[in-house]
Order: C-alpha cells, then structure tokens, then sequence
C-alpha cells in the first residue's frame, strides 16, 4: 500500500473539475426538461413554450456531446487519482464500470437525440415533422445526411427505435446519477476517505492508504461492463420501440418548375426605381400559437405604373427566398428546407401582376400570378399610392394560404403548428425612372 506522493494524485486536474461539474449540471438540467416538454409540446396552451424549450434542449445535448468528447480525451490523456485501498475489489470494480457507463451515456444520450431529430419523424403524432436544429439560435447544426436522407418508412423507424432508446437511456442516467451521488456522499461522510475531495477542491484530503493501478485486464473488464450496461439498455428499448410498418408507401417524386410561369411586356406606364433601403416585403403568422415576423432581404421589383394609365400598368416582383429571414434560427433553417421555400432547387418566388384596378381614392388593387416553388395561385393585392414631387409611397397587405403554395405540407398541413394564413405586406418607396 502507498500514499499519494503529489498533489496529482490527491485530485483531478482543474480542466477534468470545471468538465465534471459543466456536463453534470447540464445533464441534472436537461431530465426535468425533457419530462415536462414531451407532455407540453402536446398541449395548445404550452405549446409555444414547449418548442422553446425543445430547442434549448437539443443546443444542451449539444454542448454535452461536445464535453464529453473533451472530457474523454482529457480522461484518456492524463492520470486519475487513486482509489482508496480500503475499498472492497466489488466497489472499486463498480465505481470504474460506472464511470465508463457515464461516458456512454454522455455521448449515447446527444447522439441517439441527434438521431432523432434528423428522422423529421415526431413520434408522439406518427407524423412527419421536419425541425432544423440551431444551436441556442445562434448557428445552425446539421442533421445526420444519411438518416435525413433516407426513405420515410426508414425514418419512421428510426425515429422510433433512437426515441426509445434516448428515453430509456435518460433512465439509465438517473439511475446512474443516484448511485453515484450516494456513493460519493457514503465515501465523505461514513468512510471519510477524502474521495469526494477528488472533485470538490474545497474539501479537505483525507490520508489513507491508496490501492495500486488495477491490470489491464481488470480494465478492460470494467469497460466491458459499463459499456454492456448502456448498450443492453438503449438497444433493447430501442428494437422494442419499432412502429407498426405503414399502411402504404407513397413514392417520392422530383419537383419541377410549374411550365405555366407567367410573362408578360412592360406595360406601357410610368417606370418607377425602387429605393431598396426605404422599402420592405414583410411577413407574419403564428407558430405554435406564438405571432411571428419575418422579411425578404433580397428582392427586386420591375414596376410600371401610372393612376391614368392603369391599362399600362404592370409589376413584376422577383424575391430570392434564401433570403427569408425571421431573427430565429430553427425558423430560418426550417424556412430552407425542401418543404417549405426549397431555395436550392427553387432561389426564386416571382409575382407577377398585369391588372390593376381603382377603388377610390389612393386605394387600388394589383390583380396577377404568385409562384411560390412549381406552384402558382392567383392573388390580389389591395395597395394605396401616394405621389408627392416624383416619388411615391405603396402600402399593401393581403393574407395567402399557404397550404395551397405547397409550403410545410409534409410535417404541417393541418396548420397544427405554423398558421394556415400568413399575412404578406409590401411597403415600397420609389422614384420616378429618368
């Protein structure tokens, strides 16, 4: 039997503490959030409040993996204190295999969530639900490709099996968290070894004799058998979590650009030059019961108009939809995606407007084509314009469905999270063309 010979062995290295506490107070946050937010998400009066909290709690999970990765390393790279000799062969057997069994979960638990997100399959409704995933808002994190990519009966099932497996992995953790917050506490204060000191700087070393380095096979053994405990846990929920095969498959089908884009001259009225800077294509709707703002941060517009001249009169509006912006990150992400403005197959949404009619007054309405991807409706817009010395000011506003643009149909056409009726509202300065 030894003592320790150097402060090294007394404790773990400042880095190894400042991990330990950061993931074990990150994981003790996330149990109580996932428990309440997967009965909330469910209810319309927690609903809004619920999708913040998901969000919070995937960028947690995030930080975790990325922790634990690190603390791994730091783990494999530098020397552990000593366990205390007095110790049974059982307990320093279970402690070390317990420590594994942590480092399973801390990586198994994000893993298996970031899985799942990546399936755009919620389980709780057994429906499509494709969430872009931002990491607290501030950057986007991308999904696993070969599971986003995958056909829907394979992420139906993988949304499942990693769910289940994510949810029973959480009980491991708990589990493992109440043995070894009892453990430490017996160690302090019935076996007064200074065990706990290892971790806690403050408390003071107790000098006790420390055991020698098991052997290579000893370690090996207590890897195997933490390891074993997670994968027995999250694989056997997991295989038990399979869905029921669907009733039907419905084959994927290439989009394409609608042939029936619309064209037409310039109209023979006043040409007006946009000032950008003084001018905006806004729009609003409620997501998850919550109101929600956005804007187009590129577009152009070719406008034609004169009150005298309303036969010769004609707007063309060309918006770049990866331009689409909120001030939210998961709602920029999920605005890219392929279900709703597509941006890489579909960079353009164009209205096109070749009738205008007076309502009295400075109130008109621009009568034209919407195409929003290879789908197009007709739409009118009330407007009003005002002119004062060679420029004018247009105000307009109407409300598309966007069920019928073809927007968030594949996890959303109930309008059961994002609005059925968003509202889009132009407000535009510009000058007459020289």
């Amino acid at each position: 039997m030894t003592f320790a010979p150097s402060r090294r062995r007394d404790r773990y290295s400042a880095v190894a503490i400042l991990l330990h506490w950061l993931i074990g107070l990150s994981i003790l946050a996330m149990i109580p959030m996932g428990w309440w937010m997967s009965d909330a998400i469910e209810q319309p009066e927690t609903q809004a409040l619920a999708y913040r909290v998901f969000q919070i709690h995937k960028s947690i999970g995030f930080l975790i993996l990325a922790l634990s990765v690190l603390r791994l390393v730091w783990r494999i790279t530098h020397p552990v204190p000593a366990l205390p000799a007095q110790m049974h062969g059982w307990e320093r057997f279970a402690a070390r295999a317990t420590h594994v069994a942590f480092y399973a979960l801390m990586i198994g638990l994000p893993l298996t969530g970031w899985a799942y997100v990546s399936s755009g399959w919620a389980v709780a409704t057994d429906t499509p639900l494709a969430v872009p995933t931002s990491w607290l808002g501030l950057f986007g994190i991308p999904h696993l490709p070969f599971i986003e990519n995958a056909g829907e009966a394979a992420r139906r099932t993988i949304a499942y099996v990693a769910m289940g497996a994510h949810s029973k992995l959480a009980w491991g953790a708990i589990v493992l968290v109440v043995l070894h917050v009892g453990a430490a506490l017996k160690h302090q204060f019935f076996d007064r070894d200074g065990v706990l000191a290892h971790m806690v700087p403050v408390l003071a070393h107790a000098r006790v004799p420390l055991a020698h380095e098991p052997s290579a096979a000893a370690k090996w053994t207590e890897a195997l058998a933490g390891i074993a405990f997670v994968v027995i846990l999250g694989a056997a929920t997991g295989i038990a979590a399979r869905p029921a095969p669907l009733a039907s498959e419905t084959a994927s089908q290439s989009a394409e650009v609608a042939a029936s884009e619309v064209t037409i001259q310039a109209g023979s009225a006043t040409a007006w030059t946009v000032d950008a800077a003084a001018s905006s294509i806004t729009f609003s709707g409620t997501h998850s019961g919550a109101p929600f703002t956005g804007k187009f941060n590129d577009w152009t517009a070719d406008i034609r108009f004169d009150p005298n001249d309303l036969a010769g009169s004609t707007a063309i509006v060309t918006v770049r939809t990866a331009s689409a912006e909120t001030g939210d990150a998961t709602k920029d992400g999920a605005l890219k995606g392929a279900e709703w403005f597509n941006p890489a197959q579909f960079p353009e949404a164009r209205f096109v407007a070749n009738e205008f009619v007076a309502l009295g007054g400075n109130r008109y309405e621009a009568r034209g084509t919407l195409r929003i991807k290879s789908t197009s409706r007709s739409v009118t817009l009330p407007f009003t314009f005002d002119e004062a010395s060679g420029t004018a000011t247009v105000s307009g506003k109407v409300s598309v469905d966007r069920t019928e643009l073809d927007l968030g149909m594949v996890s959303d056409a109930a309008a059961g999270w994002v609005s059925k009726m968003i509202e889009v509202e132009i407000s535009v300065r510009a000058k007459k063309a020289a």
